[in-house]
């Protein structure tokens, strides 16, 4: 059962949308924003409740075109939450459907709504929803990352990853068959995989021992070969690199 919150500031319109969702059985409870601040509050008050408490909110309905923030100011916003709500944008223009998609949102319904489709808008959410519930109970496993491609989740081996490239809040994790962005913090990947053999060789790069084909010296700058790829070592890790590989060497 979804809980949903639908925003739009033409009255008539949120109200015959908020009649529609009532009435679809997957919807478990739905409450109305007359504008996006109006919204963006009640989604603050989800954020501190929890993905599980009583003031959840699992997916927004969501105008586009509206006075002060639009809809899709306020979907932006929304992908920094920790645990964003799905975003179905339901407007009457077509022009924003890139926009749209480029954040994420489930679907772009037309208006005027029609009940079969702003059905299948909820059936998408539902089938979101629930992939989601499942990955989150799902237990640790140390062996494997999950990433997200083309909307399905899918768990990389941590000993395919050669190395991670730190982008701002995010990681891209190269493998020999390609590589992923993932929401985690090169420092949190760090720390995790310590133990796993992998260094920091640079403040944007952390690398898997086993995957380095060569260390060399150039000039007074230290680099490693890692597959196809050449990546510099900083000054202040080149000692730490050159030691444990000598002690992986020897061991």
């Amino acid at each position: 059962m979804l809980r949903a919150l639908a925003v739009d500031d033409e009255r008539p319109s949120l109200e015959e949308l908020l009649y529609l969702l009532n009435a679809d059985p997957r919807i478990g409870s739905v409450e109305g924003a007359g504008d996006a601040t109006e919204a963006l509050r009640r989604l603050n008050r989800a954020l501190e409740s929890g993905p599980h408490g009583p003031e959840a909110i699992d997916v927004v309905f969501l105008d586009i075109h509206m006075p002060g923030l639009d809809g899709l100011d306020l979907a932006r916003l929304l992908t920094g939450f920790a645990r964003p709500p799905l975003v179905v944008f339901v407007t009457a223009h077509e022009d924003f459907a890139v926009q749209a998609f480029d954040l994420k949102a489930v679907d772009y319904v037309l208006k005027p709504v029609r009940k079969e489709r702003l059905g299948e808008a909820v059936r998408r959410a539902a089938e979101l929803r629930g992939t989601a519930a499942r990955i989150l109970v799902r237990e640790p496993d140390p062996d494997h990352i999950p990433v997200e491609l083309g909307g399905v989740t899918r768990f990389v081996a941590v000993d395919d990853i050669t190395h991670v490239e730190a982008h701002g809040d995010y990681a891209r994790l190269h493998t020999a068959r390609g590589s992923h962005l993932v929401r985690i913090p090169l420092s949190t990947l760090e720390e995790r995989w310590r133990s796993r053999g992998f260094v920091r060789i640079h403040r944007r790069h952390l690398v898997a021992l086993r995957h380095i084909g060569e260390l060399r010296l150039d000039a007074g700058t230290v680099s490693v070969r890692v597959g196809a790829e050449e990546l510099q070592v900083s000054r202040r890790h080149a000692r730490e690199l050159r030691d444990l590989l000598m002690r992986r060497t020897t061991s």
